[in-house]
């Protein structure tokens, strides 16, 4: 369940590109005021230069193993600013980041750390966000209605969290229960802006919609219109929405035409597109394993 969820990780990191440059200031500097009093000057060129290093690396080994090393030093910073909204949300991005590189206990553990740092990011800005797994559905519903542009980035990282969460937890019906949460979630932001993160949100939707079959409960179709409008927003030169959509939706559906053109067209592509060159030479290996398995999967 939610294996989409493994390639959005490279996602995740390509987000973090500059923050975690901004953490290493921190600790040299020995202050955990966040990472808007260091973004300028020299430390932000520095910044820009790691991150542009980062995602125009094709060394996705080397970057994924660097994520522990920044796990613990959030841990520090937290410990003297629990509340700091940034902080924590940088948390839940990096333990959701590295469990998508894990599996078992070690996913959950991660995966229930990225989700409560991100709840609690949430609650720390705005008292309505608290308990949004508990609180009875209609007044999340609710909660969400109210929210406006200003809640968009906060939503969406809250919601990657959850997923992650939700995939690592696949075997708990008590987790699947919060499945239409997260899918509220996403919808809402989409409503307020559809290409927020290149068009992520339709991208989780898509994964989400096209988790079960139409027969058990799935909208395929659905899932297809959301991973077309993704691409519709990312183009050729994010080469990752094709993976996804050719793993969640063709193998779902059985359309092997779609599913090795998809793969195909990422395996020709060009991977080297500034921003974006770390995301795409994964987007290509996971391809070449996905079209080696056509065959015996259709």
């Amino acid at each position: 369940m939610f294996d989409y969820a493994i390639m959005l990780s490279l996602m995740v990191i390509a987000r973090l590109a500059r923050c975690l440059f901004v953490l290493f200031a921190l600790s040299a500097l020995g202050t955990v005021s966040g990472c808007k009093m260091l973004i300028g000057g020299l430390t932000s060129s520095l910044a820009e230069d790691l991150a542009a290093s980062i995602l125009n690396s094709p060394d996705v080994d080397t970057v994924r193993e660097g994520i522990p090393a920044y796990i613990i030093m959030l841990d520090s910073f937290l410990r003297r600013s629990p509340e700091d909204t940034t902080l924590l949300l940088t948390a839940a991005e990096l333990n959701g980041a590295f469990s998508t590189f894990t599996e078992g206990d070690r996913a959950k553990v991660l995966t229930s750390r990225a989700r409560d740092f991100a709840l609690r990011a949430a609650c720390a800005e705005n008292d309505a966000f608290c308990s949004l797994p508990d609180m009875p559905f209609d007044a999340y519903e609710a909660v969400l209605v109210d929210t406006d542009e200003k809640d968009i980035a906060l939503l969406y990282e809250v919601g990657v969290a959850w997923t992650g969460w939700l995939q690592a937890n696949s075997d708990d019906w008590n987790a699947i229960a919060q499945l239409g949460r997260v899918r509220a979630l996403m919808t809402r932001v989409i409503e307020l802006d559809e290409t927020h993160d290149d068009g992520g949100g339709h991208l989780y939707l898509g994964g989400l919609e096209t988790v079960l079959p139409a027969a058990m409960g799935g909208n395929p179709e659905k899932g297809r219109g959301h991973f077309e409008a993704a691409l519709s927003y990312s183009g050729d030169t994010f080469l990752m929405t094709k993976v996804i959509f050719a793993q969640q939706y063709a193998r779902l559906v059985f359309d092997q035409e779609l599913h090795d053109r998809l793969l195909n067209e990422v395996l020709a592509a060009d991977p080297v597109v500034p921003g974006n060159t770390l995301i795409n030479t994964y987007a290509q290996r996971q391809a070449a394993l996905l079209l080696a398995e056509s065959v015996d999967y259709f």
